[in-house]
């Protein structure tokens, strides 16, 4: 096996991933090399915060990859290379990322903990600065970069649940700093509002509250247990979100019931997840065909679907009659007899709902929102939006 071949292409997949840097120390401790531009700094905050004796401890005693921490949140990931009769070589490091967004007071509070007063006033300034540069990584992907850089360094699959997590921060307390629960909330609510619409267009709210929140946070170190609770809870509130979606209470539990007992039955990180997409989409999907005009025809209901999904495009009518088969001539005509209204009024109506939600779930402005639902002007977009609801983008966000 080429490890060198491996590690550079693993280096280069996590830079274009969102700059999470690769170190190579020897089994002394000694730092060999890094592409980390702050690595001066870097590297001695690993040493000065225990991370460095924990990783060659750990090293020496173990084959599986390892997390390693410190009390102020930062994370990295340290892979070890041996050789054939057990010794170690090299030890492979990613990192450091935070897992959430991290607060200048709680990395205050960690710097206490360990006296930074033998340093210059011009290192302690260079720490802060690259501390502000640390990514942001939610501990699934960074675990699963882990397990790759592992997988680069030995040849061995591991799971999630074979990755060591050290012992160096210290519990959870008080002075931590709180998720940002505003910016959750919104992220929630968002997602709720998609189930109980039956808006296909779901992935963008979906992914914004993947990158914000983990979801519940647990006094457990079981990543396998922390993942299935959160796709229970998930799975309980999206159930009754699709129940005020409209559809049937019987149906409902039953479906959600069905995908609680997968996510028990489940074994790894990647099993979880799948069934946490899947009931989501499953959801949606069921509450929009509940939603549907039953009268409307296939070809008009995928015209509408096709409008639903793409609510930033000015679509044509001679676009929906390629997507069906029609001439412009014949869809027109049956959209409108289908549905009550024209293709044009149709995405409006469209454009408005997500404008709905996006004002009630985020904090973009209604100049942001104009631009992302693709309104030529704010001012149109306040026109159509006074004239679907009674009143402006500012008056709706207010009123919520």
């Amino acid at each position: 096996m080429d490890i060198e071949a491996n590690l550079a292409l693993f280096r280069e997949l996590m830079l274009a991933a969102g700059n999470v840097y690769s170190w190579t120390y020897d089994a002394q401790g000694g730092l060999i090399s890094s592409n980390c531009p702050d690595q001066a700094v870097l590297a001695t905050v690993f040493d000065t915060f225990g991370c460095l004796a924990k990783m060659l401890e750990l090293g020496g005693a173990r084959s599986r990859p390892t997390f390693l921490s410190t009390d102020m949140g930062l994370v990295w990931g340290a892979a070890f290379e041996k050789s054939e009769s057990g010794e170690l070589l090299r030890c492979h490091v990613i990192g450091p990322v935070f897992y959430s967004s991290v607060s200048m007071a709680m990395i205050s509070t960690g710097v206490r903990a360990r006296s930074l007063r033998g340093y210059s006033a011009a290192w302690q300034d260079a720490f802060y600065q690259a501390l502000y540069r640390v990514p942001t990584s939610q501990f699934t992907i960074f675990a699963r970069n882990l397990q790759m850089l592992h997988l680069c360094v030995t040849g061995e699959r591991v799971e999630i649940s074979d990755v060591f997590v050290d012992d160096i921060a210290p519990a959870k307390t008080e002075q931590a700093a709180p998720r940002d629960r505003h910016r959750i909330w919104q992220a929630e609510t968002a997602l709720l509002m998609m189930v109980q619409r039956g808006d296909l267009n779901y992935r963008d709210a979906l992914s914004t509250s993947m990158l914000i929140s983990d979801g519940v946070s647990l006094d457990t170190r079981d990543p396998i247990r922390n993942a299935k609770t959160n796709v229970i809870v998930f799975s309980s509130i999206v159930c009754r979100a699709a129940i005020l979606g409209g559809l049937s209470p019987e149906e409902a539990y039953s479906v959600g019931d069905a995908y609680i007992r997968s996510a028990e039955g489940a074994h790894t990180i990647d099993e979880l997840s799948s069934i946490s997409m899947t009931m989501y989409d499953d959801f949606i999907h069921r509450v929009h065909k509940r939603r549907e005009k039953p009268r409307c025809s296939e070809p008009i209901r995928r015209c509408c679907q096709y409008i639903e999904m793409h609510p930033e495009k000015n679509i044509r009518a001679k676009e929906l009659a390629e997507l069906v088969s029609y001439s412009q001539t014949h869809l027109t005509r049956r959209f409108r007899e289908e549905t009550g209204m024209g293709i044009p009024d149709y995405a409006r109506m469209v454009r408005v709902e997500r404008a709905k939600v996006l004002l009630e779930t985020s904090d973009l402005s209604v100049q942001e929102i104009s631009d992302q639902l693709g309104f030529s002007t704010r001012n149109y977009f306040s026109l159509c939006f006074r004239q679907e609801t009674g009143m402006t983008p500012t008056q709706f966000r207010e009123k919520r």
